[in-house]
């Protein structure tokens, strides 16, 4: 993200002011600046974080210990609502038994952030080095909000369990019961049928709970796919290699004569657009993140129980995160993803900026931290399902 302060002169006499060697007048620029930063950093963070597309946010008081009621589920069968949840800044997403309690308290964390600059800069009005103070605080929260989001996400992929689900099901002969996670029809090669076959999963697994179809209102399938580049280059792929899975005899694999490759004017819209921002109505994002070897590939893999196919035989060998390819489908229907974000009485905003008061008067530095406090947790695992490329 780039930040840049607008070259004003009521922005440069503030910048100015904040340098003061007068403690009084300092003091105040520094407050007003800071009472200004929050509401930039808050918008900053809700339109760069890739998290903000999937999670809804559940405000509560700042003094409040937010909580989820569970009466609505009682006398379910067992296991029929799994929570996970993140208590803790940077640790490990856990799964809660909530068969014994009839209220859910949501576990919330800090984060914050602190930056700091020679007041000379301030004084000298050096908009620049305080835009990038500006922009450092705000890429350090965002980095440690997209991890832990993430991080619950991938977990629940990695550990949910559905019934709807049969040992061998789908078409798939090494595919685990109850598994969320299936393998591509063709090791590292991504394709139509995939799809086809992720958004039959994702219908499997969102079965009632007398085993039929659930009202539309609950699920839409799934929403939204998140991919990494690599996939994306695939995608591209689409406008001129074959897409069929099937011989001329309709038998499974097929020659390069058999090849059919999509219709025309479907294969033109890829070509001109440079990929595709939607299969069959899911919205493709591109993540970074993703891919042989990167890191949510290795946070996948430490959750990973080691019965993923990848490969799509009956040997079942676990998600290798150096090789393998992670796509992560989301139905953003369920409302099921849900950040619980902090809100201050006195202001209602929901990122704090105040002034770093630990440098003294020969330090020669002006100072600020911020800090928002969250709870990232899903509710129900059928929201998520995944497909993997060996």
């Amino acid at each position: 993200m780039k930040l840049k302060l607008k070259n004003t002169p009521e922005q440069v006499e503030l910048i100015k002011a904040m340098g003061s060697r007068d403690p009084g007048v300092a003091r105040e620029a520094q407050e007003a600046f800071a009472a200004f930063l929050g509401p930039v950093i808050r918008q900053v963070l809700n339109q760069a974080a890739t998290a903000g597309a999937i999670f809804t946010d559940s405000l509560y008081d700042e003094d409040d210990s937010p909580s989820f009621p569970l009466d609505l589920y009682y006398n379910e069968s067992t296991n029929y609502i799994t929570v996970w949840s993140q208590g803790m800044a940077g640790g490990l997403p856990t799964s809660t038994d909530v068969s014994a309690i009839q209220e859910l308290k949501i576990g919330t964390y800090r984060l914050d952030s602190a930056v700091s600059f020679m007041k000379r800069y301030a004084r000298r009005a050096r908009l620049d080095v305080v835009s990038k103070g500006i922009e450092r605080m705000a890429q350090e929260v965002l980095v440690k909000q997209e991890r832990n989001a993430w991080a619950v996400v991938l977990r629940a992929l990695a550990e949910a369990s559905s019934k709807g689900v049969a040992s061998g099901g789908l078409g798939i002969t090494s595919l685990k019961a109850k598994t969320h996670v299936i393998p591509a029809q063709v090791e590292s090669l991504f394709q139509l049928h995939d799809m086809n076959r992720l958004m039959l999963l994702n219908k499997r697994i969102n079965e009632s709970f007398a085993d039929g179809t659930p009202d539309n209102a609950y699920s839409d399938g799934i929403t939204d796919m998140y991919v990494s580049p690599e996939i994306m280059m695939q995608i591209r792929e689409f406008a001129y290699q074959p897409m069929n899975t099937r011989a001329a005899d309709n038998t499974p694999g097929g020659t390069a004569s058999d090849g059919i490759a999509l219709p025309d004017n479907v294969r033109e819209r890829i070509f001109h657009a440079a990929g595709m921002q939607e299969i069959y109505g899911v919205a493709i994002t591109q993540l970074n993140e993703l891919g042989s070897g990167k890191k949510y590939n290795q946070l996948f893999d430490t959750f990973d129980s080691g019965n993923i196919a990848p490969n799509g035989t009956a040997s079942a060998h676990g998600f290798v995160e150096s090789t393998d390819e992670l796509l992560v489908g989301v139905d953003n229907s369920k409302g099921a993803f849900i950040r619980a974000l902090a809100q201050q009485s006195d202001t209602g905003g929901t990122f704090s900026v105040l002034p770093d008061d630990q440098f003294a008067s020969r330090a020669d530095k002006v100072g600020f931290y911020g800090s928002l406090e969250e709870g990232r947790l899903l509710l129900d695992g059928r929201a998520v399902c995944g497909l993997v490329l060996a």
